[in-house]
């Protein structure tokens, strides 16, 4: 009972000697209602480190003068529900540990810079949570499965490949590389996506199964030398578990995704890079190699052994990062993020009244604002082949480059309208019209 009554518990933070009443504190109100709150009432106050703060879901208080910070879920951020006007006594905060694919809006520079502080998977971001995924270096260390298990596995018949994927349309476009690396290498396919094969009992086949990390799937799973980890779009430092879940049972990951991941892998041998191969039949010839050779396969999981984890950067994030995951003595990003915000505001509020008080002598607080690079997710490209190749129809080609064009749209409509100080959310739309005749009228 210990474990559920800490998680049930509202976090409070650290602790700090800050002795004012709630009705003197900054408000923070969460804007996305989905999701959040994660705290058990309405409304909640935070001890964080540098001063108090109230958070709330409540948005009868979002025009009061004391709410400091609007709070955003990316995922829930739509341009064409965004409160107008926007008041200048408030910071937008984005949290968005989330795919790329979810808002395509945070990857254009107007989307991403109407927001003064974010969370996202970036390391550049104001609060970073690259390493969501990964509990620690236990996790990566975790035994793997014998190679003599792993080769009488290859002998009963399976492949020495696994592809796990439900989810098929992404922008990443991975089925139509993996349909074409199937034509040169055994891949087993359990998922909905290309499936080929069948798990060997409806346990496993349940959905819940995989996500939960239940043993018997692991142990299924892990006997394969190698797994397809394909993230559904692409960007600097959007891991998931598809990376790191492989890494944990010692199958090797062929993986596209984050351009950046080598910053981040534990020694300069631990996964094998799409991208580094000119052709699916070439990393097919490779895979093979490896398959063919266990002493060559195996220098992937020396990571495993005592000093294995070489990366100093890899290790000191991990030390660094004040939250943590599925750990019940560190607070979660959620809270983390949420008195990283209180103390930005506690801070703001000081040096507006300072600046006050000197009849402005001491400047005013400068705005922080977010950047490209907290976001800012390269455009879709086809996982296999180039654009030019695409039939006419070709539904991949429809919906997400259609969806990243659409969403720096809308980053620019509402910027414009809060720069004009509109008021009228319905007007979105002939914002949106006005930047569709700009762009395609004759230059």
């Amino acid at each position: 009972p210990g474990a559920a009554f800490v998680a049930a518990a509202s976090y409070r933070g650290p602790g700090n000697n800050d002795t004012r009443s709630n009705k003197a504190l900054p408000i923070l109100l969460w804007w996305s209602g989905s999701l959040f709150p994660h705290f058990p009432g309405d409304t909640e106050r935070i001890d964080c480190p540098r001063g108090s703060c109230l958070v709330t879901q409540s948005r009868r208080v979002a025009r009061h003068r004391r709410t400091k910070a609007l709070i955003f879920y990316g995922t829930d951020f739509r341009a064409y529900e965004a409160p107008l006007p926007r008041l200048p006594h408030q910071t937008w905060a984005l949290f968005h540990e989330e795919s790329p694919m979810n808002n395509y809006v945070l990857s254009h520079s107007p989307g991403i810079r109407l927001f003064n502080y974010t969370a996202t998977f970036r390391r550049e971001s104001d609060y970073p949570l690259t390493l969501q995924w990964l509990p620690g270096t236990a996790y990566l260390r975790a035994p793997a499965v014998s190679l003599a298990e792993k080769d009488a596995w290859r002998r009963k018949g399976y492949g020495p490949l696994l592809y796990m994927q439900s989810h098929c349309d992404v922008p990443s476009d991975r089925d139509r590389y993996v349909r074409e690396l199937m034509k040169y290498i055994q891949v087993d396919s359990y998922g909905k996506c290309l499936h080929n094969r069948e798990l060997p009992s409806e346990r496993l086949r349940d959905t819940s199964t995989a996500t939960t990390e239940d043993s018997e799937f692991m142990t299924f799973i892990a006997r394969y030398k190698f797994h397809l980890a394909l993230e559904n779009a692409i960007c600097d430092d959007y891991m998931t578990e598809k990376l790191w879940r492989p890494m944990h049972l010692g199958a090797v990951p062929v993986y596209r995704g984050s351009p950046a991941v080598r910053d981040w892998m534990p020694n300069n041998l631990s996964i094998i890079l799409i991208d580094d191969f000119d052709s699916p039949r070439e990393l097919a010839k490779y895979l093979d190699f490896l398959d063919k050779n266990g002493e060559e396969y195996l220098k992937y999981l020396e990571y495993k052994n005592v000093d294995g984890i070489k990366n100093q950067f890899l290790l000191e994030s991990l030390e660094k990062r004040e939250w943590g995951v599925n750990d019940m003595t560190l607070p979660n990003y959620l809270n983390g993020f949420e008195c990283f915000i209180c103390d930005k505001e506690n801070t703001r509020v000081k040096e507006e009244q300072e600046h006050k008080k000197s009849r402005g002598k001491i400047p005013a607080p400068r705005p922080h604002i977010a950047q490209f690079k907290h976001m800012g997710c390269p455009m879709p490209t086809p996982g296999f082949g180039s654009v030019e190749d695409l039939s006419e129809g070709d539904s991949w080609k429809e919906m997400w480059l259609q969806d990243y064009w659409q969403s720096l749209d809308q980053g620019e409509a509402l910027t414009t309208m809060i720069h004009r100080n509109e008021s009228h959310q319905g007007r979105f739309w002939d914002y949106m019209h006005e930047i569709f005749l700009k762009r395609t009228k004759p230059h």
